[in-house]
């Protein structure tokens, strides 16, 4: 059986005139929290992810996960890395922009987050009015970007959006009118296609911010060899090949001495 360990986010502070407990702790608020948590944990892709269990306990709000114990241990390392350093500009994209929308809360609504794992030395981070956990370096820019891969899923009750298998870089979640989505002729699941989209990029690191993905073109990216164009275009190029001499051709092209 798997080793599991626990990760904690804490918070302290008021609702309103109540004082924060599991009792006063919105369920929007803890489904916030929830998507936050999985971006700080897993922020690649998750088709393979373990499990994460949740249960909360008073003392203020704790807010207590359990999962793999490599993904506890590997967790108490970057917590210990942004205390250490005090900033977020070296962590992925979906683990920084979590810790940003930590940020924005605890100066929004004045509560204090301390996130810590239970492993015995665990490191502690906190979360406050005090604290300005902000990436400062990065610019990130508007760009159109073509994803070449392997579609995994495609539709959504509410946001619609199509799921690309990109080899090397992992899963993108294009955001995507249902109306396009309904309109496919064929299931596109499980083929290679190609998606045309906008996004934004890091003008440093090249990295692509997968929550700002929006759909432009799909791409039927099947390879098929098609014998009648591939004449076509031979027999148009005939002509213009016939008095060439390959190697002298080759060499005009790479630059190479007479």
């Amino acid at each position: 059986m798997e080793k599991t360990g626990t990760i904690e986010i804490r918070i302290d502070g008021q609702n309103g005139t109540l004082k924060l407990t599991p009792e006063s702790f919105d369920i929007r608020e803890l489904k916030d929290l929830l998507g936050r948590v999985e971006d700080l944990l897993f922020p690649g892709e998750r088709k393979d992810r373990p499990t994460i269990g949740y249960r909360n306990e008073e003392g203020s709000v704790k807010n207590i996960f359990t999962t793999s114990m490599q993904t506890v241990i590997a967790f108490n390392a970057v917590l210990g890395q942004v205390r250490q350093q005090q900033s977020i500009d070296f962590l992925e994209v979906r683990t920084a922009s979590a810790i940003e929308a930590i940020q924005d809360e605890a100066i929004k609504k004045g509560w204090a987050f301390t996130l810590s794992t239970g492993l015995p030395d665990a490191a502690e981070l906190l979360v406050d009015r005090g604290t300005m956990f902000k990436r400062t370096d990065d610019v990130w820019v508007e760009v159109e970007l073509y994803l070449y891969g392997e579609v995994i899923d495609a539709g959504g009750k509410e946001k619609a959006n199509i799921h690309v298998a990109v080899p090397g870089k992992g899963v993108f979640i294009v955001q995507t009118p249902k109306k396009t989505i309904a309109e496919l002729k064929e299931s596109i699941i499980y083929k290679p296609y190609g998606l045309r989209v906008l996004g934004k990029q890091n003008m440093s690191t090249g990295e692509v911010d997968r929550n700002s993905v929006q759909f432009v073109e799909l791409i039927d990216h099947q390879a098929r060899f098609d014998k009648a164009y591939f004449d076509q275009l031979r027999k148009k190029a005939s002509p213009w090949i016939k008095g060439i001499d390959p190697d002298a051709w080759l060499n005009e092209i790479r630059g190479a001495d007479a």
